[in-house]
């Protein structure tokens, strides 16, 4: 079906509620309609469509349309469309229908708005605070266009309290926020009955950082240094879902040369990835050799990545456009050395690890994520795959070349430690393989085409598949090629949920274990 039927479709169902319609780069369709019926036609899109709902933000318009605007993306991935329904909502009644009865995956991200823009969700089922802790004060909404980033607010003392899980033999364990080691806070509340863990509550946002509001006004160029510094971990991702939007804005066309070393860089930063997830899923169940063994493959991945372009985390090498230079020219030979090698490496010590009895009874059944709670959780990258759940960007909406490149996503069932383990397993042996791909095809010519002016408030969607999964970047222009909004959704957003549900009925000593296998970024979560 063309994306155009969409609206059509809509219409003969909720004709009086579709107001306009257009179509953006090509595979964007936005649909104005009536806030009342947001969650009728979300449910429609959600059912009918087999839409996924992968981000939900609010956008301050009061100076473009005297309103506050709530976008509401569904990927139709079968098709490769994204549906963005677009509601109003009057300041003078600053209140949404919440639909997150029917779409669960809108629970965070409706919370998200009524912290950061003071917009409350009507028959939210836990409507409390999400963003903020108890020192924030109340009416004080940092991604309204009033406030100022400079603003120092005076703290206040306000009880935010955790779920409370009633019964004989209950009791709370509280785990942070301060952790051992170099790990970034989060704090975790266990309701636990012995040591089965019944409920675990997390509360995030230690380390919130106003990413969104500070690129506020800013050129696109100086966006782009802050994309790369999102998430340590995921600096090209980042930066390439924002250049991937700033491309669409821009309506250029990136030079071939250039997609294909993107598509090695993201590889390398996949397999770095994926390498340290192994090692520390074998710290967690004391197996030192296994570990070791995916620290050395690590330390071999991070040498090939700074021989080509200088920089461990593949910062600056991105740009808006295309890359930086040709990092790949001269260096092909000494890539595909490294990539023989650390396959053959890697072959070996997956062979010891999976005959390991000891090591597959700790990780088998741990940590289960059914596929229903992937679904509605809208789980992404190897946690959802590890449960059934096939969804890759690269496939579903593909970018840069990889539609011609030729790959598989692996797919597991049990939603367990060892899925997780075993889907990250085999996206090492992919990356390899596209790796090597893009360094057996020839390509010449230019690797950046300039980015002239952009029209002021065009959006457009930039998707990646970052090793953790879907990440999903929407950017507003300004005017003079600055931002008027930057709405960032790493998979980390997605994922967490997810941990809290994967724990229960597990003892506590798991949680570490189950909680490394999913290894998700409180920096790319608190942005």
């Amino acid at each position: 079906m063309k994306i155009e039927k969409y609206t059509d479709d809509l219409k003969k169902i909720f004709p009086n509620d579709i107001f306009t319609s257009t179509i953006n780069n090509t595979c964007e369709l936005y649909i104005s309609i009536n806030p009342s019926k947001i969650l009728e036609i979300s449910s429609h899109i959600q059912n009918e469509f087999n839409g996924s709902l992968i981000s939900l933000f609010a956008n301050d318009e009061r100076a473009l349309e005297g309103k506050f605007a709530i976008y509401y993306v569904f990927a139709v991935r079968d098709k490769g469309y994204l549906l963005i329904l677009k509601t109003s909502i009057d300041e003078n009644h600053p209140e949404f229908i919440s639909i997150t009865n029917e779409v669960p995956g809108a629970h965070l991200y409706e919370r998200e708005i009524q912290d950061m823009f003071g917009l409350k969700p009507l028959s939210h089922p836990c409507p409390k605070s999400m963003v903020f802790h108890d020192n924030w004060p109340d009416k004080l909404y940092p991604l309204r266009k009033e406030f100022d980033l400079r603003t120092k607010p005076d703290f206040t003392r306000i009880d935010r309290e955790f779920t409370i899980v009633d019964g004989t033999g209950v009791y709370e364990i509280p785990v942070g926020p301060v952790h051992a080691g170099i790990i970034e806070p989060g704090h975790f509340r266990f309701s636990v009955a012995g040591e089965p863990i019944i409920n675990l509550e997390a509360q995030l946002y230690f380390v919130h950082k106003g990413i969104e509001k500070l690129c506020e006004g800013q050129s696109i160029e100086k966006c782009f240094y802050i994309s790369e510094r999102i998430s340590g971990d995921e600096t090209f991702s980042n930066s390439l879902a924002y250049c991937l939007a700033i491309e669409k804005l821009a309506d250029i066309e990136v030079p071939l040369k250039a997609s294909y070393s993107r598509v090695l860089f993201a590889e390398l930063e996949r397999l770095v990835s994926h390498l340290g997830d192994l090692a520390g899923i074998c710290v967690d169940v004391a197996y030192g050799f296994a570990a070791f063994q995916f620290r050395m493959l690590r330390g071999w991945t991070y040498q090939i990545i700074e021989e080509v372009c200088g920089s461990r985390f593949l910062r600056s090498v991105n740009k808006p456009g295309g890359i930086r230079k040709d990092f790949i020219a001269g260096t092909e030979k000494r890539i595909l050395e490294y990539m023989d090698k650390i396959k053959k490496e890697l072959t070996e010590t997956e062979k010891i690890i999976l005959s390991n009895s000891l090591f597959i009874d700790r990780v088998e059944n741990t940590g289960i994520l059914t596929y229903q709670a992937a679904v509605d959780m809208n789980a992404v990258g190897p946690a959802g795959r590890a449960a059934g759940v096939t969804n890759d960007v690269r496939k579903d909406l593909p970018y840069c070349v990889y539609d011609k490149l030729d790959f598989t996503i692996p797919e597991h069932h049990n939603g367990d430690v060892n899925c997780r383990m075993k889907v990250k397993l085999e996206e090492c042996y992919q990356a390899i393989s596209l790796i090597e791909q893009v360094v057996n095809t020839t390509t010449n010519g230019k690797v950046i085409e300039p980015i002239k002016n952009i029209k002021a408030y065009k959006s457009a969607l930039g998707c990646t598949e970052s090793p953790r999964g879907e990440n999903v970047h929407w950017i507003m222009s300004g005017e003079n090629n600055t931002i008027f909004r930057y709405k960032i959704r790493t998979p980390s957003f997605c994922n967490w949920p997810a941990v809290c549900l994967a724990v229960q009925g597990n003892i506590v000593p798991d949680f570490p274990l189950i909680n490394k296998s999913f290894n998700l970024s409180y920096a790319g979560n608190d942005l």
